[in-house]
């Protein structure tokens, strides 16, 4: 028997909505509550796969609460499913990402098995159902027991060239949907119901994008024997094949012959990526006993550590060779550091190239940028500076809410959906 998880309530000490006026003015908060009193009476249920670890769980830990402060009746839930079935959801992953991988009839019954599961178990209250990526995705065939009921799905992962077999087993039941998301333009697929962009967030009051003292820097450093003096080069990322962290580790290479630097590869797992251990025994292999190279494997709630690193690096990278956006790339941004990452799925969404960062398409391109930002670094604080107010206009949170009310409001008049 599945046993379904519910967030809703679980949100002590965090920020209020007023908090954001000092980064977005009043103006922006009083018509957040104005668009959330058009949806009084509406209860919005998110559903997706995990409750830490990756951007989907960290966006809506954020957003919820707030939503329940102005007003909208949000809720949280999360599937349950066993290894069987997040081993085959990881399959999903990588092949909608366009990678290789093995896969055959009986992942897809393995899926369909807990799906149906999850169906039979979950409590289906919401006027609103707002189901986040592949994992949840069969709950639509609920859809039919009540008519009234809108369903969103909202895909987080770069589907710009997925498998084909993938896709089309998923689109499906996203045919059935009545409005999907994407986060790029490049991800958008040919489906008979309408699409919408809206770009993921960062939450600016959170313990990771928050401002530290630098004393408290200090004490991060120290705690994993990082030389604070050598120039550092820092990717924040889960270990996952498609971050790349082994092509990271062959750009720093690059990089080393010409300055003395070091690298931080730091990052988590999540509870529905069980190749996450496989990745980090690769990346520990190939630093080998380079001293220069730290792999701080991080658990769920070292956010003010990722925060500090963050900070503390000369240059932030993000070698992804496929991302559906890139958190980890916003949230440096935001702390105005230069910013060297691959030109894949949303990134480029964030990064006017040698204007707000750098962007790459290889390991040599990696390193080159990174050895001109490390001998530059007046220009590298004029990068940082124009990518933290592209940030604060483009990519907060208070801006993602309000992209969500009004698709939430447009579901109730379809001549809305069409021109929103």
């Amino acid at each position: 028997m599945l046993q379904t998880e519910n967030k809703s309530n679980v949100y002590p000490g965090f920020a209020k909505i007023r908090d954001y006026e000092k980064f977005v003015g009043a103006s922006v908060i009083n018509n957040l509550e104005l668009l959330a009193s058009r949806l009084k009476g509406k209860t919005i249920q998110n559903i997706n796969s995990t409750s830490v670890g990756g951007g989907v769980a960290e966006i809506l830990n954020r957003m919820v609460p707030l939503l329940r402060e102005i007003g909208v009746d949000t809720h949280w839930d999360v599937i349950k499913g066993g290894e069987q079935f997040f081993q085959v959801t990881k399959k999903f992953h990588n092949l909608l990402h366009g990678r290789q991988d093995l896969i055959n009839a009986h992942d897809f019954e393995v899926f369909m098995h807990t799906t149906e599961l999850n169906i039979e178990e979950m409590d289906i209250y919401g006027d609103i159902m707002f189901i986040h990526d592949p994992q949840p995705i069969g709950l639509i065939k609920k859809k039919y027991e009540d008519k009234n009921r809108k369903w969103l799905w909202r895909c987080h992962i770069d589907v710009s060239n997925p498998d084909q077999d993938v896709w089309c087993f998923l689109k499906k039941f996203i045919v059935k949907y009545n409005a999907s998301i994407f986060s790029s333009p490049q991800f958008s697929q040919k489906l008979s119901i309408p699409q919408f962009l809206i770009s993921p967030s960062i939450d600016p009051l959170s313990d990771k994008n928050r401002e530290l003292d630098i004393q408290v820097i200090d004490d991060i450093l120290n705690k994993y024997n990082i030389d604070k003096q050598k120039p550092m080069i820092t990717q924040i990322s889960r270990f996952d094949y498609l971050k790349d962290p082994v092509g990271v580790i062959d750009a720093y290479r690059l990089v080393k012959k010409y300055i003395d630097c070091q690298l931080i590869l730091a990052g988590g797992t999540a509870t529905d990526d069980p190749e996450s251990v496989k990745v980090l025994a690769q990346v520990q292999e190939k630093a080998g006993n380079d001293p220069d190279i730290h792999i701080l494997l991080l658990p769920a709630g070292s956010d003010i550590e990722i925060n500090a690193l963050q900070r503390a690096a000369n240059v932030v990278i993000q070698k992804s060779i496929k991302e559906g956006f890139g958190l980890t790339v916003t949230e440096a941004l935001w702390k105005a550091k230069p910013v060297v990452a691959s030109a894949v799925g949303g990134i480029p969404l964030q990064i006017k190239h040698k204007f707000s960062g750098m962007l790459c398409h290889s390991v040599e391109g990696a390193a080159f940028a990174i050895k001109q930002l490390l001998h530059s670094p007046e220009y590298a604080k004029q990068l940082g500076l124009n990518a933290r107010e592209n940030v604060r206009l483009n990519f907060l949170l208070t801006r993602h809410i309000k992209d969500y009310l009004l698709l939430f409001l447009a579901l109730y008049n379809s001549s809305d959906v069409v021109h929103l």
